[in-house]
Parts: structure tokens; sequence; C-alpha cells
């Protein structure tokens, strides 16, 4: 189930984007209140605007834009909204996004596409390990994808390992969909009831919220542990609410690919020119072919590369890499870049970590400070020592380390209303 467009030529699907970019510009122009003051106010004409290249002469549209003027993005009539979703606030206020009939679809089309791309079909029954309600949008686009693709999906929930391996059990679903560190949970309950996972009838997982892979795409710690006791493929996939798409890997696992129907991308820098092809910038979008609440030239905030040679697999389309860190999240520390995935890494190098939070802050002279804070059943100060040696080699600095209760972790990794752990705080303003 592969596209045609997905196949064809890098000049085909350049010039097919380059009129699908026409489409939305006229839609926005007709419906979009902030879109039509936007091109009001910087006196763009929407009809010389005649290729990818031309969107640089239009501004970017940001997070904050979406805050405050939510309701200036919907650009149809309230009756035709079928649903409404959220996005998680991770970094600022949660924003609303409208789907009408038609996203729905859209939405159906993008998630069946994506499965069939890491190798699920019609055949192949998925057991959904995130929440389908409160406002979450992508697992209402996992059950849509698997009914349009034909496949069996068992609706459980997050969490509850036990309610997990009766549903596997009962059921036998061949494909699971996970944050991937819940798999270890599922791993350590398997061990302690005597379930054999290599015989459960698992084939993969498609990992959603967390990275499975080096920039290399070789598999990172937490994959290599799961790996480790448990012979199933991970498939990695990255998507947002404000794409209303997913990048997700197909069996050759190489990054994530593009949809050229469903999303044009840029990966822009610090002044919003387009990175050297295989530069790190920040990942932009422009959505086709949505209805509700499309965006134009929107910073999504993470930070990425594309690589564009082509894929074993069949399809022609540029794939993303794994998200470096969100923009938002950078620190300068000591001297030192980072990125809060490369302090994951680090951290789920340990068995005995058991869960931990990375709090950000400015100090008394306005500069960077991290603490991250571990929860162990066997705390100790050598392995406090070992953490921080671990950190030295493979960062060069050291940021502030502690022990702490695991149930006031939990707590901050799951405040009111989240749909996710959230393993970083970012204090500073």
């Amino acid at each position: 189930m592969i596209p045609d467009i997905e196949k064809a030529s890098t000049s085909d699907i350049k010039a097919f984007q380059n009129e699908q970019l026409k489409l939305l510009l006229n839609y926005l122009n007709t419906h979009s209140a902030f879109y039509k003051r936007l091109f009001k106010t910087h006196n763009i004409d929407i009809n010389t605007i005649n290729s990818l290249e031309d969107l640089a002469v239009i501004p970017t549209t940001s997070k904050e834009d979406l805050q405050n003027y939510n309701d200036d993005f919907i650009c149809v009539p309230r009756k035709e909204i079928i649903d409404y979703v959220t996005t998680s606030g991770t970094i600022g206020e949660p924003v609303t996004f409208a789907l009408t009939d038609s996203d729905l679809k859209r939405l159906a089309y993008n998630e069946a596409i994506s499965f069939a791309c890491a190798g699920i079909n019609q055949d192949d029954v998925i057991q959904l390990m995130t929440t389908i309600d409160r406002r979450f949008m992508a697992g209402l686009a996992y059950f849509l994808g698997a009914r349009e693709l034909g496949a069996g999906i068992i609706r459980v929930g997050n969490g509850i390992p036990e309610l997990q391996w009766d549903s596997i059990i009962k059921f036998k679903p061949t494909y699971i969909i996970a944050v991937p560190s819940f798999l270890l949970k599922l791993i350590e309950y398997a061990h302690k009831h005597d379930i054999d996972l290599n015989t459960s009838g698992i084939k993969g997982a498609i990992c959603i919220g967390e990275p499975l892979r080096e920039q290399d795409f070789s598999l990172n710690t937490l994959s290599q542990k799961i790996k480790e006791k448990w012979d199933i493929e991970l498939f990695s996939t990255y998507a947002s609410t404000e794409m209303n798409t997913a990048f997700t890997e197909c069996e050759q696992q190489q990054g994530g690919h593009h949809h050229p129907e469903l999303i044009i991308i840029e990966i822009l820098d610090d002044d919003n020119q387009p990175v050297a092809q295989g530069e790190a910038g920040e990942l932009t979008i422009s959505t086709l072919g949505v209805e509700g609440m499309p965006l134009l030239r929107f910073k999504t905030g993470d930070i990425v590369k594309a690589h564009n040679s082509k894929c074993d697999c069949g399809r022609n389309t540029l794939r993303l890499g794994p998200v470096i860190g969100r923009k938002k999240q950078m620190i300068k520390y000591k001297g030192t870049t980072l990125y809060p995935p490369a302090m994951h890494n680090i951290l789920n190098d340990f068995t005995k970590v058991e869960s931990y939070i990375i709090e950000i802050s400015h100090n008394n002279i306005n500069t960077d400070e991290i603490l991250i804070k571990i929860g162990t059943s066997d705390p100790s100060d050598d392995l406090l020592q070992e953490i921080k040696d671990h950190f030295r080699a493979k960062l060069r600095v050291l940021p502030k380390i502690e022990f702490n209760d695991k149930k006031e972790i939990r707590k901050l990794q799951f405040p009111k209303m989240s749909r996710k752990p959230m393993l970083v705080i970012d204090k500073r303003k």
C-alpha cells in the first residue's frame, strides 16, 4: 500500500506539491481570518507564489500565534466541526484543533499508509496502548487508521501491564502501539509472571513519544534494552496534533517517511532560511487537505535532519531522522549545548533508574542549570557515582543529580490532565 506519489520521481513530487500549495493558499485566503490578515499585513499576493521556493516570502507561524489567535485559524462553521482535540501543552498552553468529517477521513488515510509503511496489513491485529479519549488526537488516529487499513484493533488504553498481557494472551495481537519505556514495564511483568515474551505472537511495536534511534539510525540505549529481552521489531513514528500527519519508519528503519500528499516540509535555520542538505534545523510544516484548521509555514519547534536518498522500500520521499530536541528546550550548560534526549539516553542505560525528571532553570546570573531527580528502589553512593561518571564520559559535563521519592517523581511526570509522561520541566523564563 504505497501511494503512487510516494514512488514518483523527486521532480514529479515537487511539481505535485507546487500545485497543492496553490490550493492551500487559495483556501486560506478565502476561509482563514488569521492568514487573510497575515497576507494583507505583509502585502502578499498569493497569486505570485507558484513554487515551494516562493514560500520564503511568507512569514512563519508560531505556537504563540496559535495560542493567541486560536479561533482565527478555524476555517469552517461550527456546525461542520465533528471532533475537537487539543495539543498536549508540553510547551505553553494547549491549543484547540477542530476537525471536520473530511479531516477525520484524512487522518484515517494518514495512519493507514503509516501502518502499511511499517509492514502492517489487514491480516494483523493491533493492540492500542495509548488513550483514545481526553482530547488526544493520536489515539483516535490509530483507531481510524486501523479501520481504514482493515486491520483489527484492541483498545486497551495506556498503563496497567496486567490488563495489557491479559489482552495479548486472549486476543493474540500481532502489533502493539506504545511508548517505548512502557515496553520495559511489560517485559518486567512478563518475567515476574512466567510469560514467554517470544511466543506471545507480537511481531512489532509502533513506538511513540520517545526516540528509538541515534542519528545514524542505530538503536539507542532504550531500544537495546527492549530488544535484548524481546525479539520484536521496533518502528519509530513522529507526529503532532498541529501536523495532522505522521512520519513513520518503513521496514528499512532509516527514518520516518514523508507523505507529500499530506504535508509540505521545510527545515529552517534561526533566520528562517533553509538549511543545507544534511544539516539540522527546525521542522516547519504546511498541511495539505486539511479543512478545519490548516496551517502554513508552522514552526514545530523540533530540530531534525532530513535524509534524501532513495529508500530500498520503493518510496522516493525524504525521511526525517530522530528528533534531536525541541528548540525551546535547548540548554547551554557550562559551554556545552545540550538537548534533553541526550540525557534520556544516558539515564536509560541504568536498570536501577526506575523513573526520573529533568528540571531546567536559570541561576542567579541567568545561566542554565540542570537538576535531575531520580527514583530508584536501590539508592546508593555507588550508583550515584556511576551515573555521574557516565554523564562526564558521554556529555563531558555533569548536571546536579539527586535521588528522590518515586511517588513524588511520578506526580511530577503525570500532572493533572496529562495524557503522556512529562520527563522535562523547564522553569526558565
